[in-house]
């Protein structure tokens, strides 16, 4: 039964989260001498316009058909504005959404001051049959005390965008360079592979480079991970980044041949212009790293023919992203009426409303294996890449604090890909030591003394 729970979990949390707003007033049933009043719900999420307005025709069918509840969407524009406002700004959270969206990196935070409660029991009582639907990585990130805190809704691997004008893999194997096979329904590639795409790619008579990574911890971790080094000196409770061991050094160094390479790169100048997806978008640059998100904003650049390739592989295939779940309050109205209407999001025909605004991977694979996800005869040519790679997807430590560590070591990330001459002993024993104060600040005090 737990490993039943468990897969059901997953499988509900593709839907999406709840919202505040005003509470509905009560709404008379006609024929009825004492109307009961309909329990108020309210829905959270976060979004372009497009995703939330298909969430609001979710509830919308849910309000409809519901005789005992009446639910409402509170959204905002993205996830950074949501929390900011939820948590507060002394730090103290404000009354959450019955029902609400959340990234996994939220999940430390939200158990530490107990604001949801488990969904495992509520969704097996309510008879959802998980079974093959949900993959056992999502449901795990979603887990804490051995119950389903929140149900995964949707997740979004790191791959690569490649303009398929600078790269062209038949034109690379015409001339006897090693390219990946551009008929394959299942494209990968290797490490090398990807460098010579990026050389080619880069034609400084056209003024075009060929690929850009972001210096970032996020950026960096899928080629780490791919080249048999670690993030974290633990999984599952770190207190230091890993940047200083041998294994991840020797990723590095593998890594950074092609990455600082300042003929195929963009220069700090070209980029205090223009950010490298701009750059992109414009055509001049072959490759960058994203998420499903940029889908709907790249289908909207005329005449920018592009695709998506999992991330290279060094040793292995690796990538990483963000799981996005439903949850709900600790102090919903009624846990029973929102239980009922997390069922309905998380349903195939719910899922499917929302991933056709294009902006998400489906934690449900049914979905994610149809056409309303992979939109045949729409770009990018390979929308399976997305699902492929989620079986590669390398979940963080459950942190609270990744922004303030991404922003501890960016100096050091930045001289990693930018320094002229680097060192990189002397660099990544920094990163480490940058990192220490942030993810075990106990620690480093008594280090400090």
């Amino acid at each position: 039964m737990a490993a039943t729970a468990t897969a059901a979990a997953l499988v509900l949390a593709l839907a999406g989260c709840d919202s505040g707003g005003a509470e509905p007033g009560p709404i008379l049933r006609s024929g009825s001498a004492s109307p009961e009043p309909r329990t108020a719900l309210t829905f959270g999420v976060f979004g372009p316009e497009e995703e939330v307005s298909a969430f609001q025709g979710v509830v919308d069918n849910f309000n409809a058909s519901a005789e005992d509840s009446e639910v409402r969407l509170r959204s905002w524009d993205d996830h950074d504005a949501m929390m900011a406002d939820l948590r507060g700004q002394d730090g103290s959270a404000a009354k959450l959404p019955d029902v609400f969206m959340v990234s996994r990196a939220d999940l430390a935070w939200l158990q530490e001051k107990q604001l949801n409660q488990p969904v495992d029991e509520l969704l097996d009582e309510r008879g959802v049959d998980f079974g093959d639907g949900y993959s056992r990585d999502a449901l795990e990130a979603f887990s804490s005390d051995n119950r389903l805190q929140c149900m995964p809704y949707a997740i979004s691997p790191m791959v690569i965008y490649l303009n398929k004008k600078l790269v062209d893999f038949t034109r690379m194997q015409k001339r006897e360079i090693s390219a990946p096979d551009p008929e394959s329904d299942n494209p990968h590639w290797n490490f090398d592979q990807f460098t010579a795409a990026a050389q080619f790619a880069t034609r400084p008579r056209k003024g075009t480079r060929g690929v850009y990574i972001d210096p970032t911890l996020t950026g960096l971790a899928p080629f780490i991970y791919s080249g048999g080094g670690q993030v974290f000196d633990d999984e599952e409770d770190p207190t230091s980044l890993a940047f200083s061991s041998e294994e991840t050094r020797s990723a590095l160094e593998r890594t950074l041949q092609l990455l600082r390479d300042p003929h195929v790169t963009p220069t700090q100048q070209q980029l205090a212009k223009a950010s490298a997806l701009t750059w992109f978008e414009r055509g001049r640059l072959g490759m960058i790293a994203g998420f499903r998100s940029l889908v709907p904003e790249l289908r909207q650049v005329q005449g920018l023919d592009f695709d998506v390739m999992p991330m290279p592989s060094l040793d292995g295939g690796a990538t990483v992203g963000d799981i996005t779940g439903l949850c709900l309050s600790a102090d919903a109205a009624s846990s029973s009426a929102a239980a009922d209407f997390l069922v309905h999001a998380l349903s195939t025909e719910a899922v499917s409303r929302v991933v056709r605004s294009g902006y998400l991977v489906p934690a449900n694979l049914e979905v994610a294996a149809s056409d309303d996800f992979r939109q045949p005869g729409r770009l990018p040519n390979h929308s399976a890449v997305f699902s492929t790679s989620v079986r590669t997807l390398r979940v963080p430590p459950l942190i609270d604090t990744m922004p303030e560590l991404e922003k501890a070591v960016s100096g050091s990330l930045d001289d990693l890909l930018n320094v002229p001459v680097l060192d990189l002993e002397a660099v990544t024993d920094k990163i480490d030591e940058e990192s220490q104060p942030v993810l075990d600040p106990e620690g480093a005090t008594e280090d400090a003394q």
